[in-house]
């Protein structure tokens, strides 16, 4: 099992834009697809940044939910081409993340 902890930066004044917008659409079409999304935070002290952390049983689950998300016509016609406006594509950072031994998290 590992995460993804996925890092972004609104563009300026869009941010509660965009938080709407994954809470209201992407975060419950991906779960529909069988995501497993534990949590979306906002950063306190930097008002452009924006986190979410979804969790994989492995590797080859990811790609099959990768495939069945971002190859689908809904993201491709209907979600994809809303993000721009919100979202600085050229600053999203990704990190695979494992949780230690004590994590509440698993």
């Amino acid at each position: 099992m590992f995460f993804e902890l996925r890092e972004y930066r609104c563009l300026n004044g869009q941010r509660d834009n965009w938080v709407k917008f994954m809470e209201e659409e992407i975060i419950p079409f991906q779960v529909s697809k069988g995501m497993v999304i534990l949590g979306s935070f906002t950063g306190q002290e930097e008002d452009d940044l924006y986190i979410w952390i979804r969790r994989f049983e492995s590797e080859e689950e990811r790609e099959k939910l990768y495939q069945a998300v971002y190859e689908s016509d809904t993201w491709k016609n209907e979600i994809g081409p809303k993000i721009p406006a919100m979202m600085d594509r050229s600053k999203i950072v990704v990190r695979r993340i494992e949780a230690s031994s004590r994590s509440v998290i698993q």
